[in-house]
């Protein structure tokens, strides 16, 4: 049985804000469409390779599938899938190389962007505005036999 890591247990105590959970929500779908792409090239390609293994072609002839394997466990680590989990640990590990980083340095523009008081900061107001909007408690949520709150 595949166990967790010591200390890689999720602590219901720590909530993420709302715009780490909506980064996260995001940076989550662009990493399924990578792993995607990746799994999809990689179907067609692992056959193609291992046949040349089996039939003795080529210039690793028995080793290129392997590689091939090796490059997937690269890029596995590269795309990091479920590293938004590292937001909801009581201890977190130092980052990786991959799309969080990307992500992380896209994000410290856009705050940069943000505190200059630039497009970002009146995006950004805008969105929080829409979301205080929704969360609030319309006509249908209140109990009509009190004072309205």
């Amino acid at each position: 049985m595949n166990e967790f890591p010591a200390g890689a247990t999720l602590h219901p105590e720590i909530v993420p804000s709302r715009w780490t959970l909506i980064r996260d929500v995001a940076v989550f779908q662009l990493k399924l469409v990578l792993d995607g792409l990746r799994d999809a090239l990689l179907l067609p390609i692992s056959l193609f390779v291992a046949l040349l293994d089996v039939l003795g072609i080529g210039p690793r002839a028995g080793w290129q599938f392997y590689g091939l394997l090796e490059w997937g466990r690269r890029t596995e680590y590269w795309i990091n899938l479920f590293g938004a989990t590292e937001h909801v640990r009581a201890s977190t590990s130092a980052p990786r190389p991959g799309v969080d980083a990307l992500v992380d340095r896209l994000e410290r523009l856009a705050v940069q962007e943000y505190e200059r008081g630039g497009i970002t900061a009146s995006t950004k107001d805008a969105v929080d505005r829409a979301l205080d909007h929704l969360t609030r408690p319309g006509p249908s949520d209140r109990d009509l036999s009190g004072p309205p709150p």
